[in-house]
């Protein structure tokens, strides 16, 4: 059925409000994208440094860390980087199909090292929870049936690093109180604005093999920096242990931290295209209306013009 030319411009004016808040929305997104991108592409070359001085320090065999001893695995703590807002594409259904598919890997989730004779150890049996950043967080571990930990929403853009730093603290005591035996990272990395990846990083216990991947999927940096030398080498004050206990959370820090901003920087590129799409879609749809409203007007105008005529041939 034909529609009214009254309801066709209805629509088109309804369709040229949503585009005008689309558009708006992109502007804002692509704004607020330069920002994250800027801070995330700025913290890449410290974030490489330290998690060289990580695995630099994690090859110490000498040193006994509650942070680097590894044991078998019962429960898992997923930290899971969302986004508090919708209307940012497949930006949260890209994580969540990707942290579906890990709870179902139980070699990569169950697997622990024995620190004595470094083989490792498959654990069939483990329970997983979700630690949340971001309110969409919740809504994955609702569909998944996995126990919610926390969520927090306070940590922005650019969250401060009091609040990193307390983040990092609070998964520290939940390792080494042992209710958790692994804690995970799964947060989006930012490549472009048009290709944003989902990965994990292994928190704690800190692995040399963990760090070295992480290491290797680091886009290449311009620096000077020299080649690590081996732990032995330098002069260590005022001792190793008390070095160790101190720099391994500072730089669980900046891993936390970097991820955050990437994460960051990913949501805003995946919401400047998705508003973008919906702008370009809201076009075609106002030139398809507006064609389909010339249809019914001439339609209108040749049905007048023919009774117009009928009626004076029947004068006559």
């Amino acid at each position: 059925m034909a529609l009214s030319t009254k309801t066709i411009k209805t629509r088109i004016s309804s369709v040229k409000n949503t585009k005008k808040i689309t558009k708006a929305m992109e502007m804002v997104a692509a704004a607020k994208m330069r920002k994250a991108v800027e801070a995330a592409l700025s913290t890449r070359m410290y974030a490489e440094l330290s998690l060289e001085l990580l695995k630099t320090l994690s090859q110490t065999q000498e040193v006994e860390s509650k942070l680097l001893a590894s044991r078998p695995v019962r429960r898992v703590l997923l930290v899971l980087i969302t986004s508090n807002r919708g209307l940012c594409g497949s930006f949260n259904a890209n994580i969540f199909k990707y942290s579906k598919n890990l709870l179902q890997k139980t070699k990569v989730l169950g697997t622990s090292k024995d620190t004595e004779t470094g083989k490792e150890i498959l654990s069939e049996d483990f329970a997983v929870d979700v630690y949340g950043i971001g309110k969409r967080s919740a809504l994955f571990a609702k569909r998944n049936n996995v126990q919610l930990v926390a969520v927090d929403e306070a940590l922005g853009d650019k969250p401060p690093i009091e609040a990193v730093t307390a983040l990092t603290n609070e998964l520290i005591q939940l390792y080494t109180s042992k209710k958790y035996d692994k804690v995970i990272l799964a947060f989006t990395h930012y490549k472009s604005s048009l290709l944003q990846v989902v990965k994990t990083r292994q928190l704690l216990p800190v692995s040399r093999i963990d760090i070295e991947k992480m290491l290797s999927e680091l886009p290449d940096q311009e620096t000077d920096a020299v080649a690590p030398l081996p732990l032995d080498t330098y002069i260590l004050e005022p001792d190793e242990p008390t070095i160790i206990e101190t720099i391994l959370p500072r730089l669980l820090d900046t891993s936390l931290y970097e991820a955050l901003l990437e994460s960051a920087a990913s949501e805003h590129s995946a919401r400047m295209v998705a508003m973008k799409n919906a702008t370009e879609a809201a076009g075609d749809m106002i030139n398809a209306l507006t064609l389909e409203y010339n249809k019914a007007r001439q339609a209108g105008i040749t049905k007048e013009i023919a009774e117009i005529s009928g009626g004076a041939a029947a004068l006559e």
